[in-house]
């Protein structure tokens, strides 16, 4: 049966290169970094090359960049280290967010009694920057936490406008980059966020290991304690193979940026261009112009076919899904559509179909000839 992966903002392939970098290190430079014999000063080289790599593809200082297992506790350290530790009062987000940052904010309001603000969210899925600014005119100690590319409609955040507004105010701003790292350039000396973070996974690298960037003298704490691993800042025994794989698999994702960014963005095109001649009633979940790789769409069918479409779908070798892979099993609408689009509309089918260079315009007339039968 023909297999067509069409689900890469929930995870990404990973690349051959980068399987064969991280064999490498496992099998040659098992060594403890923090150790001081031979074995270990040459998992310290790849461990600091790695940082320096990755730190030069986002135009930051090395030291800025802590590895962490992902994404999730990433946004979870910084968010708590900005409660506990900077005493922020309150935490301006959207009901949009990744979960790893809505479920985090509302712990920290039942732990520690911190304030939330929403800012509103528009029905093409882009926030309400003026409802923004109005929030942070009230003088509070505060961070802004709103990711840069929505994981379930590919919807975009202005990083430079937020970041200057934030700054504008003296507040600290939080992004979850991980959607946008390695599929778009980020220059962090221009674009003035304290805080972003970044997953492997999503980039065609390995799972378990992603980064944060924690800008100089932000005044962070730990998370975890132990050792003095990561500048003191994250203890445990650095996995040095999965951080070589991450800097090898950003490496590529930068060097063929260009490249992979046009042919992606066709594919998309291509597929827009097939619902509008097969399925005229489709619509897009926010804008056509939204991140490249991803399109959220409700089809023209019947409710009846919402509950089988993802199941139908898989039957015939095709992985799409209605939204973030982290909520899959759950029967309950999406929190992010929920925040766009009317209770009629949630009801509907709906898919989050998702690219990657590995795909091609075969995979897209598959799913399109399997649609039409369903």
């Amino acid at each position: 049966m023909k297999k067509v992966y069409l689900d890469n903002a929930s995870t990404t392939a990973i690349r051959a290169e980068v399987i064969q970098e991280m064999t490498k290190v496992m099998a040659e430079d098992f060594g403890n970094p923090s150790s001081t014999h031979s074995f270990g000063r040459n998992g310290k080289t790849i461990l600091e090359l790695s940082r320096k790599s990755i730190a030069k593809h986002l135009n930051c200082a090395a030291q800025e960049i802590i590895f962490t297992s992902g994404g999730t506790e990433a946004d979870n350290w910084i968010l708590r280290s900005a409660v506990e530790d900077l005493k922020v009062e309150r935490i301006i987000t959207s009901k949009i967010e990744h979960h790893a940052v809505l479920y985090t904010v509302l712990a920290l309001q039942s732990d520690y009694n911190v304030e939330i603000d929403y800012v509103k969210v528009n029905p093409d899925g882009s926030i309400d920057l003026t409802h923004l600014s109005n929030l942070l005119s009230e003088e509070k100690t505060t961070i802004v936490s709103l990711m840069h590319v929505n994981n379930e409609t590919g919807t975009i955040l202005d990083l430079d406008r937020v970041a200057v507004i934030c700054k504008q105010y003296n507040t600290l701003f939080h992004s979850d980059t991980v959607q946008s790292v390695g599929k778009t350039e980020i220059d962090l000396q221009k674009t003035q966020v304290d805080f972003i973070v970044a997953s492997a996974h999503k980039f065609h690298g390995p799972k378990g290991i992603g980064f944060a960037f924690i800008r100089r003298n932000s005044g962070l704490q730990p998370l975890l304690f132990g050792g003095e691993q990561e500048k003191g800042l994250r203890a445990g025994t650095e996995a040095v193979h999965q951080i070589a794989g991450m800097a090898k698999a950003l490496s590529l994702s930068y060097e063929k940026l260009d490249e992979e960014r046009k042919y992606i963005s066709d594919l998309k095109n291509y597929l827009i261009a097939a619902l509008e001649i097969h399925f005229p009633g489709f619509r897009i979940n926010g804008k056509k112009e939204d991140f490249y790789n991803i399109i959220n769409i409700i089809l023209p069918f019947s409710e009846d076919k919402t509950s089988m479409l993802l199941f139908s779908l898989d039957m015939k070798g095709i992985a799409v899904s209605r939204g973030s892979a982290c909520q899959s099993g759950s029967i309950k609408p999406s929190h992010v559509l929920k925040e766009m689009l009317s209770e009629t509309d949630l009801k509907l089918p709906n898919l989050r179909i998702s690219f990657s260079h590995y795909n091609t315009k075969e995979d897209i007339d598959w799913l399109i000839e399997s649609l039409k039968i369903i």
